[in-house]
């Protein structure tokens, strides 16, 4: 017997909101039911662009008997704020990045999806590409050997009006932090997710070329790894024209560069038959926004949400669980109380800091 639909709501109504929408409609199980947007003039215009409803409160939307899930396309510290009144009642969630700017409101919504029985799903679709599974593979299989350096950059480019064009961007109340937080946060979840968690972070950050804002355009990580390995972290939103995010992972046995979803150097001492085509499979569908944040794809989108209807039907884990998704956000607050206290910090003994921790910058 065919599954009935999953129904969905859009919790939100700006840009990445506007990627949940084709997501859903991309998906043959879903169905987009309802439209929540804290702008009510604006919600309602999304919603009515839809042909969906435009609900005004939350906790009675999140309610219905006819609604079985939620993506939050919300600014990113309302995540929780925004997320609770679904997991309470059971229903499913997929949160944009950041899952939240605290660890104290990260771990708030993990342990209550786990108290309701809820799914708590997160958003990286840069581990979904072509090229970044075959590092992914490249990794498990062991064809790096010992790993020496494992490095992540993403040097984006943002126009002033990006900042000036809604209140909350660039934040510490509602953003909790800049260019890595905000976008670095991409490349900071996928370097984690090929090679694990560093064991110590050291950071500096600054704000070079925008004013009006509170956090940080450019930034650095030193990082150590647990097994001795070295590696850094650049995010930047000052980068102008903005360039593809780029992966390096070298070893004794070889080495591997990803430039978004195209791997652009694999080279390996145990040359295997399949080698000639990830060398030539040209990039995939995972589009970044290297100088326009609206320029960011949908496919990865469509997938995570394929995904988690499937999870909804057969009762298991998302692709990204929300306590994997946390990760990010540990190494990034690590990152930004480097910064704060002007020394490493070895991430064990990171200690839950509210948003006013994050990282400033010098502002201009």
């Amino acid at each position: 017997m065919k599954a009935s639909p999953i129904r969905f709501a859009i919790i939100g109504s700006g840009n990445i909101a506007e990627k949940h929408a084709q997501a859903i409609a991309a998906v043959p199980g879903a169905k987009l039911i309802a439209v929540w947007g804290r702008d009510p003039n604006r919600g309602r215009s999304f919603a009515k662009t839809l042909g969906v409803d435009f609900v005004t409160d939350l906790a009675s939307l999140a309610a219905r008997d006819d609604l079985d899930a939620a993506t939050i396309a919300t600014p990113s510290g309302v995540h929780a704020e925004s997320s609770l009144p679904f997991l309470r009642q059971g229903k499913a969630v997929l949160c944009e990045k950041p899952l939240e700017i605290t660890m104290e409101k990260a771990d708030l919504m993990i342990d209550t999806a786990r108290e309701h029985g809820a799914i708590l799903a997160g958003v990286f679709q840069q581990r979904l590409g072509v090229g970044a599974q075959a590092m992914k593979k490249a990794v498990c299989d062991g064809r790096f050997g010992t790993i020496t350096l494992a490095s992540a950059q993403l040097k984006w480019w943002r126009e002033q009006a990006y900042y000036d064009s809604v209140s909350w961007r660039g934040t510490l109340l509602l953003d909790g932090g800049g260019a890595l937080m905000n976008q670095g946060i991409h490349v900071v979840d996928l370097l984690q997710w090929l090679v694990g968690m560093p064991s110590e972070v050291f950071s500096y950050s600054a704000c070079l070329a925008h004013k009006r804002i509170e956090v940080e355009d450019t930034a650095i990580i030193a990082l150590r790894y647990p097994s001795g390995a070295l590696g850094t972290i650049e995010a930047s939103t000052a980068c102008k024209p903005g360039f593809a995010m780029r992966i390096e992972l070298c070893g004794d046995k070889g080495s591997a560069v990803l430039e978004d979803d195209r791997i652009a150097r694999w080279q390996f001492d145990d040359e295997r038959p399949e080698d000639k085509s990830v060398r030539t499979m040209g990039s995939g569908a995972i589009v970044g926004g290297s100088g326009d944040p609206r320029a960011i794809g949908f496919e990865g989108h469509r997938i995570l949400i394929e995904d988690l209807v499937g999870a909804i039907h057969e009762k298991r884990s998302p692709m990204i669980p929300g306590s994997e998704a946390r990760n990010a956000v540990q190494l990034i607050l690590a990152a930004y109380e480097s910064v704060r206290s002007g020394k490493p910090i070895r991430l064990p003994q990171l200690k839950k800091h509210a948003h006013t921790n994050s990282m400033g910058g010098t502002k201009k």
